[in-house]
């Protein structure tokens, strides 16, 4: 095998191949990406039984082949290379990387030991990459990030004819995303489990290039996301995720509207004395949001915002980061809060005026902390 290649087009192909590999493969051949050249095309892949990654470049290829090296060393290799044509040829049981006045040799795998890759499942539909990017921004943020519950790991997307629902919770808050998509056949219904930081990469590194292809198999226990001359497929994570729909609320009697960037900053300043599971509480009355964080002989704080309330005056405590968190999934200028009471759970959407009608695709749910009697 040998080819050559621009050093950026091969550095970022590598680079995006080697994010799917485990930092602790069951087999060293996972470990791996194998390379393919023929006709003018170099195709990287990586597996690791439950994420697949394959992208093709163009190359100047001299001889076909196959080889298999180390991923993290070849991606350390080609983000050192200077700035000059990069070629790569086997020599015996080497690979060589010649770049400018560099060279280097590696140790190559038997291709032979290499699993072969999963089959992409069939297209289901056709999505906008950067609405389907923005939405999982803005629901990953609830997923969990405790290993030892691995369904609540993961976000759930349920497809209903052309919409899609992204609903993600870690017991503490819930998020709810929808967003519009185009299926391969009309009246589609299904669902899939897939785990959040699966599809943060893929949002992050296919959510860019225009049109996102889902394929998404009946029977199968695969998704697969294609984008220009990349794509990725993964395992879907097995088990019952919990109804957390019925969860938002179907009517709320208290409204409040605060300026987004206002209250980030704010609540960020009080949360510097809230120490670890310490709660900043929020005061609405009409035309002002009190924040304060602190207690007693500690360090204290506070901080006023101009608010717009609606129903009768509350007062409520949220855990400063998860607060933050739901905040900072908004880009509305105002994010509006209802609630139904204080000791049940706060609901926040986007609204674009302060006055206005809120926008309902993107839910966020947070638990409050329940504030002593009298506080």
């Amino acid at each position: 095998m040998k080819f050559s290649v621009e050093r950026d087009v091969l550095a970022e192909a590598v680079s995006w191949t080697a994010r799917s590999l485990s930092q602790r493969p069951p087999s060293p051949v996972l470990s791996g990406i194998l390379i393919t050249a023929g006709n003018g095309i170099v195709a990287l892949a990586g597996f690791d039984y439950e994420i697949s990654a394959r992208i093709e470049i163009p190359a100047d290829t001299t001889e076909e082949g196959s080889v298999l090296v180390s991923g993290k060393l070849l991606a350390e290799i080609s983000r050192s290379l200077p700035q000059a044509r990069v070629t790569i040829e086997t020599e015996g049981t080497k690979v060589t990387v010649s770049c400018g006045r560099s060279r280097f040799h590696l140790a190559t795998m038997p291709v032979g030991d290499y699993p072969e890759l999963p089959v992409l499942p069939e297209l289901a539909g056709v999505v906008d990459g950067e609405a389907f990017a923005q939405a999982v921004s803005q629901v990953i943020v609830a997923a969990s990030k405790d290993d030892t519950l691995p369904i609540l790991t993961g976000v759930k997307m349920e497809i209903e004819d052309d919409l899609i629902t992204f609903l993600a919770t870690d017991r503490y808050r819930l998020a709810m995303r929808e967003v519009s998509w185009k299926p391969t056949v009309p009246g589609l219904s299904t669902s899939a489990l897939v785990k959040a930081r699966t599809l943060n990469e893929v949002a992050k590194t296919l959510g860019g290039s225009g049109e996102l292809r889902i394929a998404l198999g009946e029977d199968s226990d695969l998704i697969g996301f294609e984008s220009g001359n990349r794509r990725t497929t993964s395992l879907l994570v097995d088990g019952d995720y919990p109804k957390i729909r019925s969860l938002f609320p179907e009517s709320t009697p208290i409204h409040a509207t605060v300026n987004t960037s206002e209250l980030v900053e704010a609540v960020r300043r009080v949360a510097v004395v809230a120490e670890r599971n310490t709660p900043v509480r929020l005061a609405f009355t009409d035309g002002q949001l009190a924040l304060d964080a602190g207690t007693g002989e500690d360090a204290q704080a506070e901080e006023a915002l101009e608010t717009h309330l609606d129903g009768e005056e509350i007062t409520v405590a949220f855990n400063p980061a998860y607060l933050s968190e739901g905040l900072n999934a908004f880009d509305s200028e105002f994010v509006r809060f209802s609630f139904t009471s204080a000791p049940k759970p706060a609901m926040m959407t986007a609204q674009k005026t302060i006055d206005g009608e809120d926008e309902v695709d993107y839910r966020y749910l947070v638990m409050p902390v329940r504030l002593p009697t009298g506080a």
